[in-house]
């Protein structure tokens, strides 16, 4: 169960006891994570302490008040040790007795950025969090609770009405739900954590990302990817698409999607199985509202979906060195598979005018040479690399042709754009009607999802940092010279992506997911030594487990994107009444009309009426090289100041609660 921390009295009496602890250390460690924040307000100014778990490490962030129209930040790059901000604190004071000092001190976990309508500035502000998932000794929070406080002491608005009807909009993007975070470790210099990388388990990124290419966001002017952070618009413009010099340390990436963690006994072995769910924020909306894609290759309704399983016999991404006691290498014990949902890349639209529970589908552009879609896939390909491959599953015989029409240009689109792809490199395409197919019983759609996730796996693998058990049989790959059976010596990588989609890419589309899923579950708990066959049977307390982890991430997209959970479950593929479906045309198409328009730009940068499209650059097949060697033994070398962050007997007496779900498995 999620441990939430709102008891604000107590944190800051420990606030004050700590930083004397803090000021008799000498020496600080060079990296950690900023997670204590302190929040003091007067009439002229909003002063924000940041601190690290251990109180050895703070700084200021001093934020004007007396501007209604500009937001002038003021960031001290300086670090304090705890005796020194003590009386940095007691100086402010002092220096504003004339306004009544720097005002009361409040407990807040980080700003969310910052937002303006027709007059003023407010700071969204992290109140209430709850910590959901614990990776690598890196913890990761669910945002319980924001507050919006005017910037301006003396906010006044022209408009009022106006003023008051744009923040109750904005408002209905309720940032309490399913919106997840965890800080970054700030080095102790500015120059440093710019010209290195950010020395932090980054959120917005996959797990083989983290450790095999820490040096991704180098050139970046984010310390994160901005394609997930949900917040970004809030983050960039008002610092004018700027990252503010000493941001890392305050300003809090949020991913929206879903984030899960159970954990499984198998005979005194303990293994974590964690599902990461990103929704991207571009060309984001309800369903009837946006479908297809858009101009720049960005589809609707696109996720990113992570299963990493491990087990954590330590609690760092590394282990002892077996050559060099002093060193470390990389800990075998964890493995990541990515997949990957987005509706169908052709530009396609739906009459949400008429009261049709089914409203038809049109194709709105017809593009003989498919550019959104090649973009599209070219991203995939920088992204994800090689190969791609497409598990189409819509209909493909209707009564009144509506799926049906896409099915037909998708196809096209795929053979006309695989034609520019060099061999090897090609798009695997797979179409398969899984609505018949069940409705016909004529196919066992279970056995042959997993035949398509098999072959998937096969051809794109997983990644796992570690080599192959011994106990594994022998490769039927023999050695060239000496003709001995051959094992995995290095770690594996994942090379490509699942990109699997129906039409709304919710019912069908994550029952397949499962599928793949649990496919992947039995490939890598066979990697972790765990199990001795990668076919797990599907009546195991492991896959009910997973079961249950997809039918919660599938209700949470469906109810992000159409308002309502999932009608079809992987069991028995049963409908609900049909008042499932009225209550999600409703919510996606009558009340998503009124309030698209603005969502739409408080969540992106760029205006609905957005120029038109850039001239043609169909530069689909350019590069396909992915990811370099890895380089887990940098990671490991530099990013394991982990223990002040993890180790909080303060606030944490077990371990066990950050684990919501637990089985066992029986012997046998």
């Amino acid at each position: 169960m999620a441990l939430v921390e709102k008891n604000q009295t107590a944190v800051v009496q420990d606030y004050k006891l700590t930083t004397h602890h803090a000021a008799r250390c000498s020496i600080s460690p060079r990296h950690s994570a900023f997670n204590k924040f302190i929040l003091y307000e007067n009439k002229l100014r909003f002063y924000i302490i940041i601190s690290n778990a251990s109180d050895s490490r703070h700084r200021i962030v001093k934020i004007d008040r007396t501007s209604q129209n500009d937001l002038n930040v003021i960031e001290d790059e300086t670090d304090y040790s705890g005796r020194q901000m003590s009386a940095m604190i007691k100086m402010l004071d002092d220096g504003n007795k004339a306004s009544g000092g720097i005002g009361k001190a409040r407990i807040i976990f980080g700003v969310a950025g910052f937002v303006k309508f027709t007059a003023g500035w407010y700071m969204i502000v992290i109140s209430k969090r709850s910590s959901v998932a614990l990776l690598g000794g890196h913890y990761i929070y669910h945002c319980e609770s924001t507050e919006i406080i005017p910037v301006c002491f003396n906010h006044k608005v022209d408009k009022p009405a106006e003023e008051q009807r744009l923040l109750n909009v904005f408002k209905q993007v309720d940032m309490s739900k399913n919106f997840y975070f965890r800080y970054s470790i700030c080095p102790s210099s500015f120059l440093c954590a710019h010209l290195c990388e950010s020395y932090s388990y980054d959120i917005t990124s996959t797990l083989q990302l983290n450790l095999t290419k820490p040096n991704r966001l180098q050139k970046s002017k984010w310390w994160f990817y901005d394609r997930y952070a949900w917040n970004f618009h809030m983050l960039s413009s008002p610092f004018n698409d700027q990252s503010p010099r000493g941001g890392q340390a305050w300003l809090i990436p949020l991913i929206h999607g879903h984030v899960d963690q159970a954990k499984l006994n198998v005979l005194s072995r303990v293994v974590f199985v964690t599902l990461i769910a990103r929704r991207s924020r571009h060309y984001a909306g309800a369903r009837y509202l946006t479908r297809g894609v858009n101009e720049e290759g960005n589809v609707a309704n696109e996720v990113e979906t992570e299963q990493i399983v491990s087990e954590a016999l330590t609690t760092p991404f590394y282990v002892p060195s077996s050559e060099h006691r002093s060193r470390r290498q990389p800990s075998p014990r964890y493995t990541s598979y990515v997949q990957y949902r987005g509706s169908i890349p052709i530009s396609w639209t739906q009459d949400t005018t008429s009261m049709s529970p089914r409203p038809p589908i049109e194709i709105s552009v017809v593009d003989p040479f498919y550019t959104a879609a090649s973009r599209h896939f070219n991203d995939l390909f920088a992204r994800y690399g090689t190969p791609v491959i497409i598990i189409n599953l819509i209909k493909r015989r209707e009564p009144v042709p509506r799926e049906s029409k896409l099915l037909d240009e998708y196809t096209q689109c795929v053979r006309y754009l695989n034609q520019f792809l060099p061999e090897g490199k090609k798009m695997v395409y797979r179409a398969w009607d899984m609505s018949r197919a069940y409705k016909e019983k004529k196919q066992d759609v279970i056995s042959y999802l997993e035949d398509l996730a098999e072959e998937s796996i096969q051809m794109t693998g997983f990644f796992h940092t570690g080599s192959e058990p011994y106990f594994h049989p022998p490769s039927k790959l023999l050695d060239d010279v000496q003709h001995h059976p051959a094992w995995r010596k290095n770690a594996l990588l994942q090379n490509g992506v699942c990109r699997t989609n129906c039409v709304d890419c919710l019912d069908r589309t994550n029952a397949a997911q499962f599928v793949f899923g649990k496919r992947a579950f039995g490939h890598q708990l066979y990697a972790l030594g765990v199990v001795r066959n990668p076919n797990l049977p599907f009546d195991s307390v492991a896959v009910n487990m997973l079961t249950e982890m997809y039918h919660d991430h599938g209700d949470t997209i469906a109810l992000q994107y159409t308002g309502s959970a999932l009608v079809n479950r992987v069991e028995t593929y049963r409908h609900l009444p049909i008042g499932t479906n009225i209550r999600r045309f409703y919510a996606n198409s009558l009340l998503g009309q009124k309030h698209y328009a603005l969502i739409w730009g408080i969540l992106t940068a760029t205006p609905l009426d957005a120029d038109k499209q850039m001239a043609i650059n169909f530069s689909l097949a350019r590069c396909f090289l992915w990811l370099n060697p890895p380089s887990l033994s940098d990671f490991v070398e530099q990013r394991g100041d982990f223990w002040s962050e993890y180790y909080r007997p303060l606030l944490f007496t077990s371990v066990e609660k950050h684990f919501a779900f637990c089985m066992s498995t029986p012997p046998g």
